[in-house]
């Protein structure tokens, strides 16, 4: 099955050929299947609705080839173009909508594609139909364009052009065109014109002109440039001379030709050449000549461009002739004879000229590596250099040098390129910590600086490293290669500094110590023996962080017998119960328990032997018993504890309250109502254990010999042990046997911890060698060397390695380049070569060989050894380049001779002259013109050198600058902890000038060594801020209770020069700077004791019962509080309280027989609340029953009021102020602590224990102790200063150099402040300034004639100056000074060609100079870097005659930097007589022409609508029509104009036809009449309303005539009798209510 497909464009035929049968030619299907795409829309006239076919879809079949179906969308459409149902249109006329088609096959599409080409510009749409239009709305953001592109179906073999048909199968056609974009456009822009120039003729009509000139060229189908010229006529009032000729003769000169050689013919053969004088377009002359010289510099040029480059071993130069054309013109443009312009001999026609060479440059270098090696964030590219050097200098107006430097974009996207490395900072450990620093200079001499502690400093040392790649393992812990800070500028430097800590000796607070405990064993769990222990207690209140010492002990011990750990503790539940009877013997019941010694209940076998009974035998008192009370509590032991003489006792009473009867029991007697025991038997002896400080952490393993250390200092140390002694202590006596002491409370002697690994010293790598000199140097210069250092990181400790010793090393840089010597050898001159003599014979003028002309002489380089070298070489390492040409002449006979030139006369010194003479010889001295010593000078004289000179200091002192501090050791090893000195003896620096004795400034060295002035200056030291010492602690601040005492330190002298500054000032400026520390007054020192009471003393009569109503007494004493029981302290009664002064004596009962008896009263019980209502009760109970009934017994429950302060208190608790922060006495800042006291205070505001308050059920909630921190006068630290800056000039009066340092740590409280003097500045030598100065451009010159071509020059001087040429003008001097004059000359462009107009010519005035940089902006932001500027030439014409020989108004445009945004918006003046000046301004305030949008200009003349036709009317500034002095505008109902009408009373002598006359032409009133009718009543307005006062007196005429009315209705009413009430007032009410205005 095959085929064979043959296809066929319009240029060739492709075959295709399928071994397996035959299809339809593709080319067929191709050719029917392929018209173009098209919509049928097509109505029928006599109906609305039509079919509308959509284009035809792609070629689909399951097979590739003629199976193929193509399809397409049919619908309905209406006329209008909205799509209905099929049925509203015809159905035979419906279009098909599918097609057989060929399908291409998948490898078809490798034969064929689609060639397309970059877009197109983006241009307007009008352009490609070449029209503008007028712009009729203004465009605001930007305008719509085309862009266009090239698509062409290519075939993939050879890329040729096919139909597109055939692509189009494959593909859809890609778009030949898009929409876009532009600016808006941009119109031409011009200047204000200038003004009027003087008329072109002093008589008769002339011409006058003025010129404006382009700012902004158009753009983007602006309007373009009008005309940049107006020309009008003018006359003078003198008219021109008759029989004068009209015309003006002028003598005008051509351009110099091209310099040429003369033909080999005319140098062999002295043959003719021949000048061509005719006049051509450009008005130059030519010469008929070969260009034998031309193809060698061809030739030249093409072995130029080979690889292998012939560098120059010398150059010499080729002199020849160039020629000018001249003539004589008249002032209509036309050519004249010679003679009309010449009156003496006419000027030079030829001159010997050097012949031009262009510039000439070697091959280009290797490119250069690319500056970007790495794949950076910013995206930036990189760049690459290559260059050439300069091999022929241009000579004589040859083609300028090309660029020798080529810079070219490299690895733009970098994507192949590595990361760049990343630099960070990295921090060797912290140094010790330091408290010295933080001492001012009083302290230092107070303190003794070996036992500082607490708050302190220490330091880092900080360096930059390259972050390494995450990819790259680290398994060490080893400090990166060091490299340059400056690389890590751009991240913030770590902290160098920070506040630390030096451990101080533990101190801790404790409580008061608790009672003694009873006896008990030391391990109740397991008791053993009969000897225990008692102990007391004190708890640890606050304790500091330090390891340091040790803390005190908290347990103390008294040895004891038969000691307990269980009680039976019995507890009785109610009273006696007698037995048998209301009285006698009975029993009492009681509860017995076993409990612990801190009372908890345990069980009962936990206590030693049988429990007591739970009955007691007891004895309820009979009516005739004797009554006793119940013992009193126990009286304070006497002794703390039992001695050898001494032992404790205490005591208890009863007393008799009722006495037996006849048959009673009778009562004790009275030693049995008191009873003695011992109390304390404890010994006077107190054990305790002290423990000593924890010794070192012993590593347990360095204990077996295994002792392991890791090398980069890994924390992977082993588990070590601390050890103290713990001994049992006896108070003031010593270490005793453990024994002595409570073994359970035995602090620990051993604990775990963690020992301190050893460490290795850790240093960075070496950094890399610092970079040699890259230049060549000197022969004899000092060796350079190079260095590198590295840095510790890491200090060794604890048996580590040590550190090395060398952290900086230095070497000499081990070859440098010696800079070449080179040297310009000069050739000989060589004759003097002047113009040929053909050439001088083809040309008017002398044909003399003789006159000016041009010598040369060749210049070779040589090298130190005399051996030729390359030019190159001497251009780069010779100096200048000699002087090649020289003028010379060839004696003519009519010249004039002279003598050689003697020799100088000697200098008589600085400041004098030498001379030299020559004279005139032959038949010169006859010769006029050859005396003429202004032609032919015959004395020369130069001023002597001197060597003089004068020191001239110059500026100010620098600052005084301190010697930079040597340090000991390495400079980049471990940081040494030094205070860089801020004062003393330092130099200050002060320019000096050299000048010469001409007054030029010379080298500073040739009057001083160093160029400075230097002078020995001295900084003061800082002072401190001093205080005064410590003054005496102030009494406590509460009287009673807790309170704060204080002391404090005065200002003794204030800070001064930066010294440590005081602390906060009070308003006095007094330092206010005190301690404060808890204290306790005790609200009363002493208190009342009282005795126990006597028996109570019955006054009896007679034989009668001593019972009833008695009297007894007991002894009170004022004692210290707190005395022992055993002394007498007994002070004054008058030191204690009074108001709480207990009873003497007081009234007692003694119950007779029978009678009822009870107990005493009981205590008060506490008031629920000193609420208004509450009471408070007291009881008492019955202990014997009365004998009869008719006795009863008294009262047993008793109640009073509660009252605040007298009955009833309320208590709370009352805090101190806290004290300042303590420290330890060592310590100056860190951690400390403060404290502050509790007190109970009563509601009447006395203070109590605190016992009362935890009675009433009040929780104390605060802390009396707390962590503190006093600030660390923390020191500001500066950086070491950075070297020497270059100067800032490197010439000139203004150059200083700089040095700075960084604040590393600012200043806290009261440490050291920052120096303001982070910088610090000192003058450079003050150095000659030499440039070379270009002068001005000269006027146009002609040489011989008055207009034509000329040139004008410039000049370049070598001028010396101070740095700042507009403040000191520059002197010339020598041009050796500046460098090479040739390379200046090549360099600049000395010498332009002008043109000097003759009268009558039509020409173009000079360039103007350029305009502002302005940029294109949407909405006054630009979307480009570069802005244009322009410039123009403007067409002046001076004769109309020579109009049509005009040249046009040109102008140029450049791209410039840093342009502006413009605007453009109309302005417009005052109107004046309905006419006003419209104009466009600039943003930037310059008027300007084009730039505004036309359509929108304002309108400059004023007109009324519609126009003011009415007499005596005319058009009024406000657009609307008014009439004119003397008449009224009466206005129609809609606003307008309807007609004037005179003011009555108002220029009544003026008549008018209002007929004829409009009113405008009228004679003018005097100032009186106008004065009147300025003040005349006009009714209505100009706008043709009646005006508000026309309304106001209309209503107070109207008030007025109904006030008159009802006046005369009051006076005309007749007068009734005065009895009858007088009638109201109605018809003046009715009259009033008619007014509605009213």
């Amino acid at each position: 099955m095959g085929w064979t497909m043959i296809l066929k464009d319009d240029s060739e035929a492709i075959a295709w050929t399928r071994h397996a049968g035959s299809y339809l030619s593709l080319f067929l299907l191709l050719s029917i299947l392929s018209s173009p795409a098209r919509l049928d829309f097509v109505f029928p006239k006599d109906q609305h609705f039509a079919w509308k076919a959509g284009h035809w879809g792609q070629c689909v079949g399951e097979d590739c080839g003629s199976s193929g179906v193509q399809t397409r969308t049919i619908w309905c459409v209406h006329e209008e173009g909205w799509t209905t149902h099929h049925s509203h249109c015809q159905h035979a006329d419906k279009p098909g909508s599918q097609r057989p088609c060929f399908k291409v096959c998948n490898w078809h599409q490798n034969l064929f594609e689609w060639d397309v080409s970059e877009w197109s510009d983006c241009v307007l749409v009008p352009f490609y139909s070449n029209e503008l239009k007028l712009r009729t709305s203004e465009c605001v953001t930007a305008q719509h364009g085309v862009q266009r592109r090239r698509v062409l179906c290519v075939r993939t073999a050879n890329r040729t052009t096919v139909t597109s048909r055939i692509c189009e199968f494959f593909s859809q056609k890609p778009p030949v065109e898009q929409a876009c974009l532009i600016p808006c456009p941009q119109d031409c822009v011009l200047s204000d014109f200038t003004s009027w120039s003087s008329c072109s003729k002093t008589c008769g009509a002339g011409l006058q002109h003025r010129t404006r000139h382009v700012l902004t060229t158009q753009m983007y189908g602006g309007m373009h440039c009008p005309n940049l010229t107006e020309t009008r006529t003018c006359s003078n009032p003198v008219d021109c001379p008759t029989g004068e000729d009209k015309h003006q003769y002028s003598l005008k000169v051509g351009a110099w030709s091209e310099c040429r050689m003369p033909h080999h013919k005319d140098v062999l053969l002295s043959g003719r050449t021949t000048v061509d004088f005719s006049i051509s377009a450009n008005e130059s002359n030519t010469v008929i000549s070969h260009t034998h010289h031309q193809n060698q510099h061809h030739r030249h040029l093409q072995h130029h461009n080979n690889s292998h480059y012939y560098y120059p071993m010398s150059w010499e130069l080729e002199v020849g002739y160039q020629t000018r054309q001249v003539r004589c013109t008249r002032s209509d443009g036309k050519n004249a004879m010679l003679s009309l312009c010449t009156k003496e001999a006419p000027p030079l026609t030829f001159q010997s000229c050097v012949m031009s060479r262009n510039c000439q440059t070697s091959d280009w270098s290797s490119w250069s590596p690319c500056s970007k090696t790495c794949r950076s964030i910013d995206l930036s590219p990189g760049y690459r250099i290559r260059s050439r050097i300069m091999t022929q200098i241009p000579v004589r107006g040859g083609k300028q040098c090309p660029a020798l430097e080529e810079k070219q974009a490299c690895n733009i996207m970098g994507d192949l390129l590595l990361k760049c490395p990343r630099y960070a900072w990295r921090t060797t450990d912290w140094g010790d910590c330091r408290v010295l620093p933080l001492l001012s200079q009083q302290d230092k001499r107070l303190i003794n600086i070996s036992i500082l502690c607490g708050g302190g400093i220490q330091t880092r040392k900080t360096y930059c490293v390259q972050v390494p790649d995450d990819l790259v393992p680290h398994h060490r812990r080893e400090g990166s290669r060091p490299v340059s800070s400056r690389l890590c500028d751009a991240e913030d430097q770590p902290l160098v500094v920070q506040l630390c800590s030096v451990p101080c000796q533990q101190h801790c607070l404790v409580s008061p110590w608790s009672p003694w405990g009873a006896c008990e064993h030391d391990n109740c769990d397991e008791p053993e023996g009969k000897k225990g222990f008692k102990q007391r207690r004190r708890e640890l209140l606050w304790e500091s962080n330090s390891t340091l010492g040790t803390s005190p002990h908290l347990t103390e011990f008294i040895p004891c017998e038969n000691p307990t750990c269980y009680l039976w503790q019995v507890q009785r539940h109610g009273g006696c119960v007698p037995t048998k009877s209301s009285c006698g013997p009975g029993t009492v019941v009681s509860n017995v328990t076993c409990v612990s010694i801190t009372g908890e209940s345990v069980s009962n076998a936990h206590c030693d032997g049988d429990p007591p009974p739970t009955e007691e035998a007891c004895e309820v008192a009979c009516s005739a018993d004797c009554v006793v009370g119940s013992w009193s509590s126990w009286s304070s032991c006497s002794h703390s504890c039992a001695s050898k003489t001494s032992e404790g006792r205490q005591s208890r009473s009863r007393s008799v309250l009722a006495i037996p009867g006849k048959e009673g029991k009778v009562c004790p007697a009275g030693p049995a109502l008191e009873e003695w025991r011992t109390c304390n038997e404890h010994p006077c002896t107190v054990f305790y254990w002290e423990a000593s400080a924890w010794g070192p952490c012993i590593d347990e393993d360095s204990l077996d010999g295994n002792e392991s250390s890791s090398w980069n200092g890994t924390w992977g140390c082993s588990a070590g042990v601390q050890t103290r002694k713990v001994n049992c202590v006896k108070m003031a006596a010593g270490p005793v046997p453990s024994k002595r002491c409570s073994d359970s409370s035995r602090p620990e002697s051993v604990r775990p911890c963690s020992p301190p690994c050893q460490k290795d010293c850790i240093v960075t790598p070496f950094s890399e060698w610092t970079a040699c000199p890259t230049t060549c140097l000197p022969e004899n210069s000092t060796t350079a060397t190079q260095s590198r250092y590295r840095t510790i990181i890491q200090k060794s400790a604890n048996g580590g390695q040590e550190c090395p010793d060398t952290l900086h090393e230095e070497r000499e840089c081990e070859s440098h380049r010696v800079c070449p010597e080179y040297r310009w050898r000069l050739h000989k001159w060589h004759s003097c070569t002047l113009v040929p003599d053909s050439v001088r014979r083809g040309s008017s003028g002398p044909t003399e060989t003789c006159g000016n002309g041009l010598e040369t002489r060749g210049v070779s380089c040589v090298g130190e050894s005399g051996e030729p070298a390359n030019v190159t070489d001497c251009l780069q390492w010779a100096g200048p380049l000699p002087s090649q040409i020289q003028q010379c002449r060839v004696p003519c006979r009519d010249d004039c001779t002279l003598a050689a030139w003697s020799r100088f006369s000697e200098c008589s010194g600085c400041g004098s002259f030498m001379s030299r003479r020559r004279s005139l010889t032959g038949r010169s001295k006859k010769k006029d013109h050859c005396l003429n010593e202004k032609l032919h000078p015959l004395e020369e004289t130069l001023a002597c050198p001197c060597d003089t000179f004068l020191s001239q200091p110059y500026g100010n002192w620098s600052a005084c600058i301190l010697p930079h501090p040597t340090v000991i050791g390495s400079l980049h090893g471990w940081m040494s902890h030094r205070e860089v000195k801020e004062c003393g003896q330092g130099l200050r620096y002060r320019a000096v000038a050299c000048i010469n004795q001409q007054g030029h400034l010379v080298d500073p060295t040739l009057c001083t060594e160093s160029g400075y002035m230097v002078e020995v200056c001295h900084i003061p030291c800082p002072l401190d801020c001093k205080l005064s010492d410590w003054s005496s602690w102030s009494g406590c601040s509460a009287t009673c209770g807790g309170g704060l005492k204080t002391r404090s330190k005065w200002l003794r002298e204030k800070a001064f020069n930066g010294g440590r500054p005081c602390p906060k000032l009070d308003l006095k400026n007094q330092a206010q700077v005190y301690e404060a520390l808890p204290c306790y007054s005790e609200c009363n020192n002493y208190e009342w004791k009282m005795e126990p009471w006597s028996i109570c003393t019955i006054n009896t009569v007679d034989d009668l019962p001593a019972c009833g109503e008695g009297v007894q007494s007991r002894k009170i004493r004022c004692v210290r509080r707190g005395a022992p029981s055993g002394e007498d302290g007994a002070v004054e009664d008058s030191l204690c309280d009074q108001d709480e002064m207990p009873a003497r004596a007081q009234v007692c009962y003694l119950a007779c027989p029978d009678d009822c008896v009870t107990t005493p009263w009981g205590a008060w019980s506490n008031c629920p609340a000193c609420d208004q209502g509450a009471s408070r009760n007291r009881s008492r109970s019955v202990v014997r029953l009365p004998g009869s009934d008719s006795t009863a017994c008294p009262q047993l429950l008793q109640s009073e009021l509660c009252i605040l302060n007298s009955t009833c208190f309320t208590y709370e608790y009352k805090l101190s102020d806290w004290s300042t922060c303590t420290l330890s006495e060592n310590a100056i800042c860190g951690q400390g602590f403060r404290l502050r006291l509790l007190d109970c205070v009563r509601s009447d505001g006395k203070i109590v224990p605190q016992e009362r308050c935890e009675e009433h059920g009040l929780i104390n909630k605060w802390r009396l102790s707390e962590s503190c921190a006093v600030q660390c006068p923390v020191s500001c630290i500066l950086s070491d200063w950075s070297p020497w800056a270059d100067c800032s000039d490197t010439c000139g009066s203004r150059g200083h150099s700089v040095r700075t340092r960084r604040i590393r740590q600012e200043a806290h409280d009261e440490g050291f402040p920052c120096s303001n003097q982070l910088t610090q500045t000192k003058p450079c030598p003050i150095r000659p300034c030499y440039m070379w100065l270009l002068s001005d451009w000269s006027p146009c010159a002609i040489e011989g004639a008055e207009c034509g071509e000329g040139y004008r020059r410039r000049n370049l001087t070598c001028v010396v100056h101070w740095g700042d040429v507009h403040e000191t003008p520059p002197q010339q001097v020598t041009e050796e000074l500046c460098g090479d004059a040739l390379m200046q000359h090549i360099q600049q462009d000395m010498e332009q060609p002008c043109f000097l107009p003759c009268p009558g010519d039509c020409h173009l005035t000079e360039w103007s100079s350029w305009s502002s940089c302005q940029l294109t902006c949407l909405e006054g932001r630009s979307f480009e870097t570069t802005g244009r500027r322009a410039r123009s030439r403007a067409v002046i014409i001076q004769v109309m005659e020579n109009q049509g020989s005009c040249p046009q108004q040109v102008f140029e445009t450049q791209p410039c930097k840093g342009g502006k945004c413009h605007s453009y918006q109309w302005r417009s003046g005052g109107w004046s007589n309905n006419e006003r000046v419209v104009w466009c301004q600039r943003s930037d305030g310059v008027n300007v022409t084009g730039g505004c949008f036309q359509q929108s200009r304002p309108t400059t003349l004023r007109r009324c609508h519609p126009p003011c036709t009415k007499p005596f009317s005319h058009c009024t500034p406000s657009g609307v029509c008014g009439c004119e002095k003397g008449y009224t505008e009466v206005m129609t109902t809609h606003g307008f104009l309807d007609y004037c009408t005179r003011t009555p009373g108002v220029d009544s002598n003026k008549k008018a036809n209002v007929k004829t006359n409009s009113g405008r032409v009228k004679p003018g009133p005097s100032p009186t009449r106008d004065l009147f009718n300025e003040w005349s009543f006009r009714p209505v307005g100009p706008d043709g309303r009646v005006k508000l006062w026309v309304y106001a007196v209309v209503i107070v005429g109207f008030i007025l005539i109904l006030f008159i009315i009802a006046l005369s209705f009051l006076v005309c009413q007749p007068i009734k009798p005065s009895k009858t009430s007088p009638p109201p007032q109605k018809p003046l009410t009715l009259a009033y209510d008619g007014d509605v205005d009213m």
